[in-house]
């Protein structure tokens, strides 16, 4: 994980440990990807797909979170992404597409 935005987590390696101070990460994790940072998206996408920190496997929130972080240029995401989408539906997809441009509609709007 991105040291700059877990460092009041008191083991922030990786999110594929258990962690005390799961609902912490994920809230810092989503704080950070609503600032842009690429890390952090690509950091949810592999909680959601792997269900690290006590979220939930699912792989539609796991496939908006790295596409997002594939759209800045996060080019494991882009490969994760691919891997994820192998298990999905054509409709599953969809919706997290659908979700992501949710995502970056809601959060154009925080910034400006």
């Amino acid at each position: 994980m991105t040291a700059h935005w877990t460092s009041n987590a008191k083991d922030p390696t990786t999110l594929h440990q258990p962690h005390e101070d799961g609902d912490l990460v994920i809230a810092l994790c989503i704080a950070a990807a609503s600032q842009g940072d690429v890390s952090a998206l690509f950091d949810l996408g592999v909680a959601c797909s792997t269900g690290s920190y006590g979220v939930e496997s699912d792989l539609i929130e796991a496939h908006k979170w790295f596409n997002l972080a594939a759209s800045r240029g996060h080019e494991a995401a882009q490969h994760c992404r691919a891997d994820v989408a192998e298990e999905m539906t054509a409709r599953e997809i969809a919706e997290a597409q659908r979700r992501a441009r949710a995502w970056l509609a809601d959060n154009t709007r925080r910034v400006a």
